[in-house]
């Protein structure tokens, strides 16, 4: 039995198999279990807002189910690129940069829309 590490040929890559943990599945499917957790949250104030609200709480609502839904469907979506992508063992960055921005960005327009239209009410 040969002690000597693994030596590359000149010109040619060894290809070793990659292993996959199991908690990598798990870590994907625990961040997608947490955006929905957070849309459905949202859902729900939106729901109150839609059942005890005037209508400008109504407008909000529906701006805020709007943003709900759509981190729903980004969720979905991000969660099956990951999956497919640790599946096939490819070599990619799994890290979200554009998911938090885009909520941020959704929850203060609807935030701020609601303030616009609170004081901009004559009644």
């Amino acid at each position: 039995m040969s002690v000597q590490p693994l030596l590359e040929p000149a010109g040619k890559r060894i290809a070793l198999p990659v292993r996959i943990e199991p908690k990598v599945f798990f870590a994907n499917e625990r961040t997608f279990l947490s955006w929905l957790n957070f849309t459905v949250v949202l859902g729900g104030l939106a729901i109150g807002l839609l059942n005890f609200g005037d209508r400008i709480s109504r407008i909000s609502a529906i701006l805020f189910t709007i943003t709900a839904m759509f981190i729903m469907l980004y969720a979905l979506y991000t969660f099956h690129w990951r999956a497919t992508k640790i599946r096939r063992r490819e070599a990619a960055s799994y890290d979200d940069r554009l998911g938090p921005t885009v909520l941020c960005a959704l929850l203060v327009v609807a935030v701020l829309f609601n303030f616009y239209l609170r004081l901009s009410d004559s009644s």
